[in-house]
């Protein structure tokens, strides 16, 4: 289960999704957000949907790839799908003692499940298709108007990047360390919950130790190699804005604003709102 979590990874690739400016993919996926919560009809979701899909295609980044982000969250969704389904007032369409299930309540599953789904794996196209390197210049560049305040952007952009890198490499350490304790014979997957709270004592402690030997070392690397913020600091890789940004953003902004629209269109069309 560990390794099938795939927040943090980068998928190298030539498309021109990963050519994309990060600044515009980074306010892109926020859009694209706001457009999941703002589009709660089929067709605005069913637009998200091809969006998406197009997006993928576009990078060319494999199916099993969105399988393994979406699968650590299997139970939040289906929890997420039972609150909504015994939970929902409206039309019973079926009842059994104190359980009720109602047309409202199978729609609004559906529809969270599906909101979810495509929230993930948006949310994970842009740092599929974005290094960690190019995606703390984009922050850091979206943050310079508040250094005028004194706010630490670059220090900032640093520390979001490097804790997102981590992430796999703390999941990775994480399931070597389970997979060494139960070669010693530590049972991690029986008993109740406090005996798999107890076990798990064995796996925290090297975990915690590990994590901090590494802040350690790559404290001691940028040191060595005389950072110091971002004072006076150059890059490799200038961020500029071409046309073909420019037509790709306008492209999404369309999409968006049909999304918005579709959610009138839905209105009319079935009188819910």
């Amino acid at each position: 289960m560990l390794r099938d979590i795939t927040i943090g990874q980068h998928f190298p690739g030539n498309s021109a999704l990963h050519k994309l400016d990060p600044r515009l993919k980074i306010m892109l996926t926020i859009a694209y957000i706001v457009m999941l919560f703002v589009g709660t009809n089929p067709f605005g979701l069913l637009l998200s949907i091809v969006f998406l899909f197009v997006g993928y295609m576009v990078a060319k980044i494999p199916g099993r790839m969105v399988w393994r982000s979406i699968k650590p969250l299997l139970p939040v969704l289906a929890f997420t799908a039972i609150l909504n389904l015994f939970f929902m007032a409206g039309t019973p369409v079926f009842q059994w003692w104190v359980i009720t299930i109602t047309w409202q309540g199978i729609y609004y599953a559906i529809i969270m499940a599906v909101r979810i789904v495509c929230l993930i794996a948006g949310t994970s196209l842009l740092t599929y298709t974005t290094s960690p390197i190019v995606l703390t210049d984009a922050i850091e560049r979206l943050l310079s108007p508040l250094a005028k305040l004194h706010f630490p952007a670059h220090e900032l952009a640093m520390m979001m990047t490097i804790a997102l890198r981590f992430i796999p490499t703390l999941i990775e350490e994480t399931d070597k360390i389970m997979s060494a304790q139960k070669a010693r014979g530590a049972e991690l997957d029986t008993g109740n919950i406090m005996q798999r709270i107890k076990a798990l004592i064995p796996v925290l402690i090297p975990l915690f130790l590990s994590a901090f030997r590494r802040a350690d070392e790559l404290a001691m690397a940028m040191e060595c190699r005389c950072y110091h913020g971002g004072e006076g600091r150059t890059r490799l890789r200038q961020l500029h804005i071409t046309k073909q940004d420019i037509a790709i953003t306008l492209g999404c902004v369309l999409l968006f604003v049909a999304v918005g629209f579709s959610g009138v269109l839905y209105t009319r069309l079935t009188g819910f709102a």
